[in-house]
């Protein structure tokens, strides 16, 4: 429940507070006074986007504020928790939005700032708003299904839940065979040439690192009588036939560092070195001596790590990468698919099985979709007849059609809202057969019947002259079952006529007022006197008259009787 609005600088209302308390609150004033303003604050506490063009002149922000109900444990207040906002002891939480002339405006709930659209997912949940373009959108089919499953109730919602999970499992189920099946050709042809590719590279079978193994193995064929004679000369240096080698030389020293290590014992140290040498430089001669053994100049051994070379150049060239490792890795990337086509036709088999069964698990949920839907509209349509009766249209008749269609997302049914105005009238679709005050009456009916069904969850409703294109005795009915939804429910309505004001709990007014320069609105809340000269007012145009006078005492006094 909306427990009070706030408005500063908006349009031509400079600053108001209007008190919301249960009940049905009316609010009326002349023409252009700025009920519309009204409007506009509440729709910005409930989410609306914000337009600059609605700040008052000469000021640098509007201003709407609200203290807002919110239900214990209900998706509202998780949603709050979520954001880090807290709800005060009371259960309430204050709203306010600022939008500024030349700058960005802004949402704060609970005194944290918050993006926007976590206002409107709060509002959709507390509040429903009804203005002249909802008459035009309950002439949708859509718009005429939501309404049919929101009458419908819980075990409803969970039959639709349960449909729309089988939708989603059949539409993934779907996809997957199409996808399989429209892509089999390419995919199938492509798969053919990886077999071909593997198959090559298998051939080959290359081993990792084994191109640069090649490379320098083959470096040092091409070059193996350098090679030799390199080696072979560093081998005769160190330990030779000539007379002078390293190994005679470090051995004439050792022998030289012994004898003076006698007289020095700093000296065997440096003996131990030569040592070392001598030993290392053996050695050195050693693994020459196996490495020119080893050598293989054969040039047949050369010509077959050149061909060698050749085949693993063909497989990068063919695979389109520029090394072996990238060759080793297409084919590993490759197996899987190839593996997964070996299991084509058994995979295909097993995706339409799935296909078949989540269609037959969708027709079964959209069948109790059907059947719920079909009971729900006898008993939607018979509620909305008993308001129409209500509301001076004793004569109309709502059926409500539920047709079985190809299965969507929301179901696989029509919903169609039928009107015959008249005994002997054909049923038509509301869009055709309901004038404007018609539709305003039907809309009106049907949130009554919604909110017969859901009184268990109080609301706030808002109007926006929902009465438009009635009067007369019409008008009181209007203003008769606007009072009957708000025994359950908040109830806040614009309007222009006088027999839907009188049933008000609150009445408030906008007036508009102008000192020649500039012109301001006020907006109060009436009783008493006053009340029965806004009253007047609206019914003749002339507050002062005692005729009008008299008969808003009238029907103020009637509306009390009937309440």
């Amino acid at each position: 429940m909306l427990h009070e609005l706030s408005i500063a600088d908006l349009g031509v209302i400079e600053s108001a507070r209007i008190d919301l308390g249960p009940g049905l609150t009316c609010v009326t004033g002349e023409t252009g006074a700025g009920k519309t303003m009204v409007l506009t604050g509440l729709g910005l506490i409930l989410g609306a986007k914000s337009a600059r063009a609605t700040v008052r002149e000469g000021a640098t922000e509007a201003l709407a504020e609200a203290v807002i109900d919110i239900p214990r444990g209900s998706e509202s207040a998780l949603r709050l928790d979520d954001a880090g906002v807290m709800v005060e002891d009371d259960g309430t939480v204050v709203v306010a939005r600022t939008v500024g002339a030349q700058t960005r405006s802004r949402t704060v709930v609970g005194g944290r700032t918050v993006p926007q659209a976590l206002l409107g997912d709060l509002a959709s949940e507390l509040v429903t708003v009804h203005g002249q373009s909802d008459q035009v959108r309950l002439r949708s089919a859509a718009r005429q299904r939501d309404t049919l499953d929101a009458y419908a109730g819980a075990g409803h919602a969970r039959v639709l839940a349960e449909y729309h999970n089988a939708w989603n499992e059949w539409k993934q189920a779907h996809e997957a065979l199409r996808t399989m099946q429209e892509g089999a050709d390419a995919e199938r042809a492509e798969v053919a040439r990886l077999r071909d590719d593997v198959a090559a590279i298998d051939a080959v079978a290359p081993i990792a690192g084994e191109d640069a193994e090649l490379e320098a193995q083959v470096r040092v064929l091409d070059n193996a009588e350098a090679v030799r004679m390199s080696v072979a000369q560093a081998h005769e240096a160190l330990a030779g036939d000539q007379e002078f080698t390293v190994a005679t030389a470090l051995e004439v020293a050792r022998h030289a560092l012994a004898d003076a290590a006698k007289h020095d014992d700093a000296l065997a140290a440096l003996e131990q070195r030569v040592a070392d040498f001598l030993y290392g430089s053996g050695d050195v001669a050693s693994e020459l001596t196996s490495y020119l053994d080893r050598l293989d100049a054969d040039p047949a051994r050369l010509n077959e790590l050149h061909q060698r070379r050749s085949d693993l150049a063909t497989l990068m060239r063919r695979i389109g990468v520029p090394d072996l490792a990238g060759v080793l890795d297409y084919a590993d990337k490759a197996r899987p698919r190839i593996a997964a086509d070996d299991d084509w036709d058994h995979t295909l088999s097993e995706r339409r099985d799935v296909a078949e069964r989540t269609r037959a698990a969708l027709e079964e949920a959209a069948a109790r979709v059907h059947d719920s839907r079909a009971d729900a509209a006898q008993a939607l349509a018979a509620a909305v007849d008993a308001e129409l009766a209500e509301l001076a249209m004793p004569d109309a008749s709502v059926r409500i059609h539920v047709e079985r269609t190809e299965p969507a997302v929301h179901g696989a049914d029509t919903v169609t809202f039928t009107l015959a105005s008249h005994p002997g009238a054909q049923h038509r679709p509301i869009a055709e057969a309901a004038s404007g005050g018609e539709l305003s009456r039907i809309m009106l009916a049907l949130e009554v019947s919604l909110a017969a069904s859901t009184a268990d969850a109080p609301r706030t409703f808002v109007f926006d002259e929902v009465d438009a294109g009635v009067g007369g005795r019409a008008a009181v009915a209007v203003g008769n079952r606007l009072a009957a939804l708000a025994r359950t429910h908040q109830v806040i309505v614009v309007t222009h006529l006088a027999q839907v004001a009188a049933f008000a709990d609150t009445h408030v007014v906008v007036a508009k007022a102008t000192d020649g320069a500039v012109t301001r609105a006020q907006v109060v809340a009436v009783d008493g006197q006053e009340r029965v000269e806004e009253v007047a007012r609206l019914l003749s145009g002339q507050e002062d008259s005692s005729a009008a006078l008299a008969h808003a005492l009238e029907l103020l006094e009637a509306s009390r009787v009937a309440r």
